[in-house]
Order: structure tokens, then C-alpha cells, then sequence
């Protein structure tokens, strides 16, 4: 999951919370100021239960009571979905044909930042309840698939057979990487230009594009040693990682 995965999960959690008037995240640095009124406690709390790495660093009284709305997010929101669920089919689709793993688990990472983006735009102007009910589909979803995925890397493991198509692997992963920079560029496109030097950073400390690394090397190795172990290694790395972003989304049906 990216980080502008985690800030829609954080904006999710917080939605309810009367007393917040607004969420400004700074996302290459991993911060979130919350601007609200009376105690921070609740807040506090159903940040940190995301468990994301979440920490209270300071408070302060501030006298701003305007902010500004940023009109293009439903926008975003839907570019960025419609480039990462279509990565799903890609990669999901050239990984069943190329019998690689890795491509199918780094597929289905792709379809839990579609969940996210989808919960967002579809639950918007929704209640609470149905935005949890959403989350709780979507985050079983997720983890039925990744299990699925479990049982085929085991089968896999003490089968037969035949070697993934390294090839496919690392041509796909290229695309796929292109794809997760396009999507983080286009999400801070509303940022000021100030920040601009900081989405190579982001670029390159986010989670899908280490994951599109991996394949990558996975299939060079498969390549290498002429072996299918490489591939079987990444895709459960990945699949755990799926599993993870998946408890991530249930969290915001509690």
C-alpha cells in the first residue's frame, strides 16, 4: 500500500469526528496536522489503531478558521483508481499466463490501493455505517484472495512446475513501476511547487514501488538459476504484505 493509500484510510477513520475541521497531510514526510477543536484523545486513538506508526508530536492553538477545499480530489482520486485497478487486470492476467506469483501477489496490492481509492469516492456524502460496511467487503475480499494465494505458492513449492516467463516479469514490473510513479505524481499534483522535489523521495520509499523492484530481481533470478523459488519468494513476501493492507482496511468497519 502507498502512502496515499494510508492518507485515505487515515481520512476514513477520522470522518464522524465532529470536532475536526480539517486534514492537512504532508505526505512525504509522514506527517498529518489535524486542525479541531476540544480534546485530541479520540483522534489520537483511531490513528493510532491503524497501526501505521502513528504518534502525537506537538499541539498547539492556532486562530485559522478558513481552509482551502481542494475541488480536483474526486478527480485524482479517480485517475489514480483507474490506473492501479487496471494494473490489477494487467497484472493479474500476464501473471496467470507467465505463471508467475510475484505478478499475481504485486496484482492484488494493486487492487487494495483500488479498494481504497473506491471507498473514498463511493462512500462520499455517505454515512459512517455505510462507509464501514464498505471497508469490511472489500478488506475480506482482500484477504480470501491472498490466501488463495497462500495455498497456490505451497502447491507450487513441492509441484512440478513449469518456470515463470522472467521476461514477462520484468517488462510487466517496469510498466507497472511507471504506473505507481504516474499515481503519486498525479495525487500531489494540488500540492505547491515547493514540495515538487519531494516525490522522487516518495517515489522511491513507497511500498508498491519496492514491491516492483522485487519482481524485478525475483525474475532475473528465476532467469539466473533457472529456478521458479525466486518467484514463489517474492510472492509471498507481497501477499503477506497484501494481507496486512487488508486488516489495515478492517480496521475502519470497527
Amino acid at each position: 500500500m502507498d502512502c496515499p493509500s494510508e492518507e485515505n484510510l487515515i481520512r476514513m477513520k477520522l470522518d464522524g469526528i465532529s470536532s475536526i475541521a480539517n486534514l492537512n497531510f504532508d505526505i512525504p514526510n509522514r506527517k498529518l496536522t489535524v486542525f479541531h477543536s476540544g480534546e485530541i484523545d479520540q483522534i489520537e486513538k483511531s490513528v493510532i489503531e491503524l497501526n501505521l506508526g502513528g504518534k502525537k508530536i506537538s499541539t498547539e492553538q492556532t486562530d485559522q478558521t478558513a481552509f482551502k477545499e481542494n475541488k480536483n480530489q474526486k478527480k485524482l482520486l479517480w485517475s489514480v483508481l483507474a490506473i492501479n485497478f487496471a494494473f490489477f487486470i494487467i497484472e493479474m492476467t500476464t501473471g496467470i499466463i507467465s505463471k508467475s506469483m510475484g505478478l499475481v501477489a504485486d496484482s492484488l496490492d494493486m487492487l487494495a490501493d483500488s479498494f481504497v481509492y473506491g471507498i473514498s469516492l463511493f462512500a462520499v456524502g455517505g454515512t459512517v455505517i455505510k462507509k464501514k460496511r464498505i471497508a469490511k467487503l472489500a478488506g475480506y475480499f482482500q484477504i480470501t484472495l491472498a490466501i488463495i494465494g497462500f495455498v497456490e505458492v505451497l502447491r507450487r513449492f513441492f509441484g512440478d512446475e513449469k518456470l515463470p516467463d522472467f521476461f514477462t516479469m520484468i517488462v510487466v514490473s517496469i510498466f507497472a513501476l511507471i504506473a505507481n510513479g504516474i499515481c503519486l505524481y498525479i495525487l500531489q499534483k494540488s500540492k505547491s511547487k515547493e514540495e515538487a522535489h519531494m516525490k522522487a523521495s516518495m517515489i522511491f520509499t513507497s511500498n508498491d514501488v519496492i514491491i516492483n523492484l522485487g519482481v524485478i530481481i525475483a525474475g532475473l533470478f528465476v532467469n539466473w538459476l533457472n529456478s521458479s523459488k525466486p518467484d514463489l519468494v517474492i510472492g509471498t513476501i507481497v501477499f503477506t504484505l497484501v494481507i496486512q493492507g487488508a486488516f489495515r482496511i478492517l480496521k475502519l468497519s470497527k
